[in-house]
């Protein structure tokens, strides 16, 4: 599934290709994602201005006169901008027709791709925050108020595993199991260990190894494993610098111990038993 850095990747392609142009109109090829797409949204959206593209977590918000809509990529799902003469795919669900400033139907398109149909594409009239899939998420990573002592104040008590806990979207948005793995590694934190077990000092540097990571992952394009691409269509790089996940029985890149996986809630774990404690 894309992480926070993969949609961040993906707001960043397409934002300044949408932003500040109309919407001609919204095809709607296959309406059966995760949730169904609203019946009334082309004609909502017909004529629209798009004034930004905003990421909450791993949700997108296009930004327009009367309100905004809520993207999620789901598992398998990609918004791609494509000459608007460019075939179109069997998994291109969506597609936004735009238009120039003055008027003109613009070059370019935005389709939504996904095979799996587990993203979703959701109409906003109120307040992004006041949304049920936004209102309760937790600070941004890369955001300010993602500070040192929070991760330490929120865990504890906590006996879930510290991997569980920094994978929670009550606590901090969008470290997925890809960047929670690694981020572990890169502190040497068992991610087995009870969350409310961890000193302060630890927390600490776990929090700016989140921010590192994560910073790091956006400038390179995200992590591709199967199906993610930008909004150009590529895919990302930061898979080629991975220490930890999808590398079980390979030798660790600090001690040469050969790393161990194991699940946690149906989820891969890989670590060092040797350097993470």
């Amino acid at each position: 599934m894309p992480e926070l850095p993969e949609v961040e990747t993906t707001r960043r392609g397409i934002a300044p290709h949408l932003e500040g142009r109309r919407i001609a109109s919204l095809q709607v090829r296959e309406s059966r994602l995760r949730w169904p797409v609203p019946d009334d949204l082309p004609a909502r959206l017909a004529g629209q201005r798009i004034a930004r593209i905003d990421r909450r977590g791993k949700y997108l918000l296009m930004v327009v006169d009367d309100g905004q809509v809520l993207w999620h990529l789901g598992m398998s799902g990609s918004l791609r901008l494509t000459g608007a003469d460019a075939p179109r795919k069997t998994h291109d669900h969506l597609v936004l027709k735009l238009t120039e400033p003055d008027g003109r139907p613009a070059a370019l398109e935005l389709r939504f791709h996904d095979p799996r149909r587990f993203g979703c594409c959701l109409w906003l009239e109120g307040p992004a925050d006041a949304h049920p899939l936004l209102r309760d998420l937790g600070p941004e990573p890369l955001s300010e108020t993602f500070t040192d002592e929070h991760l330490f104040r929120l865990s504890r008590g906590r006996r879930t595993p510290v991997k569980s806990f920094l994978m929670d979207s009550h606590v901090v948005v969008g470290v997925g199991n890809i960047y929670a793995n690694e981020a572990l590694f890169r502190v040497g934190i068992h991610p087995l260990r009870d969350a409310g077990r961890i000193s302060a000092t630890r927390y600490a540097a776990l929090s700016q190894a989140v921010r590192d990571i994560l910073g790091h992952a956006v400038q390179r394009g995200g992590t591709t494993l199967r199906d993610f691409v930008n909004g150009h269509g590529e895919p990302g790089y930061f898979q080629q610098e991975l220490d930890v996940y999808g590398r079980a029985g390979q030798p660790c890149r600090r001690c040469a111990k050969a790393l161990t996986e194991v699940r946690l809630s149906a989820r891969s774990t890989v670590y060092c038993t040797h350097c993470q404690r």
